[in-house]
């Protein structure tokens, strides 16, 4: 079955089950906020591993207590996909274990 990107309906309905994450110019956006830059650079690799396992990646900003994700998906032109919503929900089931404040 070939990647499709969701409609602004699906878009709404799953970002509804993401709180803190918007979208902003075609891409699925959280920044999280943690105790300080060690904490932040374990948040972000920690993200990487995940996003090896999916084999399916996103921008990351490091900041000295803050981690900045956004992510679209390239191969159907930028628009968001299932893969983009996937990777948001890992980033989210592991992101208290950090500490995110």
């Amino acid at each position: 079955m070939p990647l499709e990107p969701l409609s602004q309906k699906e878009i709404e309905d799953r970002l509804a089950e993401l709180p803190g994450w918007s979208v902003a110019d075609d891409r699925l956006t959280r920044t999280y906020r943690l105790a300080n830059h060690f904490a932040a650079t374990a948040l972000v690799m920690h993200i990487a591993q995940i996003q090896d396992e999916l084999d399916h990646h996103s921008d990351l900003t490091l900041g000295y207590n803050t981690v900045d994700v956004s992510v679209n998906t390239h191969s159907v032109g930028g628009a968001l996909t299932h893969l983009d919503f996937g990777l948001a929900h890992r980033v989210q089931e592991i992101a208290p274990s950090h500490g995110v404040r």
